[in-house]
């Protein structure tokens, strides 16, 4: 399921947005007193131009920088969640999405195993008004593959070395394991994950703005 999204051609999402939005249109629970509006030509734009989404790294760059304008969503089972979990992640399975009290000005990224309960929790939102929603690319797969255990392949340029410094670097500080294409004996996936600390925010509060170090 790994770049699932991404492989898909573009009659592909445009059949999946539809189709989600036939799910929408059947399923949503909108709070009493609102109603979903659906812009179906908006929603296909997004998707063929491919904003709709962060990458690992990106996200990763985030973390590190402490950054608090955003929200990072995580969409599995608690038991998924509690195994492991990208840093900063609140746990929303799926099944409570709508009924979680999400402010809807705010940037919030989604993410699940390898993509597509994100990618419908994506249409879902946008369809009930959401506007700074984003999928983490490639889910929890990739950041695995991305952050946690990226690869050095054989016969590297001098380009693809300097690269994978600055990567093991970002690896090093989310507890991964850097790999070199001699010394990889399994997927990433299966190596050992790191231990990451629930956060502690409220449920349904926004992330507190984190203050900045002082000092020269």
């Amino acid at each position: 399921m790994r770049h699932w999204f991404a492989a898909l051609t573009l009659n592909q999402r445009l059949a999946l947005v539809a189709f989600v939005l036939g799910l929408v249109a059947v399923g949503a629970r909108p709070t009493r007193g609102s109603s979903v509006r659906v812009d179906a030509d908006l929603l296909a734009r997004i998707v063929a131009q491919e904003v709709d989404h962060v990458t690992a790294l990106d996200l990763a760059d985030w973390i590190i920088q402490g950054r608090s304008d955003y929200r990072l969503i995580d969409l599995r089972s608690p038991q998924a969640y509690a195994e492991y979990h990208v840093p900063t992640a609140e746990n929303v399975p799926m099944a409570s999405l709508m009924d979680r009290q999400l402010a809807r000005d705010e940037r919030i990224v989604l993410y699940s195993d390898g993509g597509i309960h994100a990618a419908q929790a994506w249409f879902l939102l946008k369809a009930s008004g959401y506007r700074g929603v984003y999928t983490l690319f490639g889910g929890l797969e990739e950041w695995k593959d991305q952050v946690l255990f990226p690869t050095l392949g054989p016969n590297p340029t001098v380009d693809e070395k300097a690269r994978f410094v600055r990567v093991a670097a970002v690896s090093a500080h989310f507890g991964g394991a850097p790999q070199t294409a001699g010394a990889v004996s399994a997927p990433g996936r299966s190596l050992p994950l790191p231990k990451v600390a629930a956060p502690t925010i409220p449920s349904g509060a926004k992330p507190a703005a984190r203050k900045r170090k002082e000092g020269c």
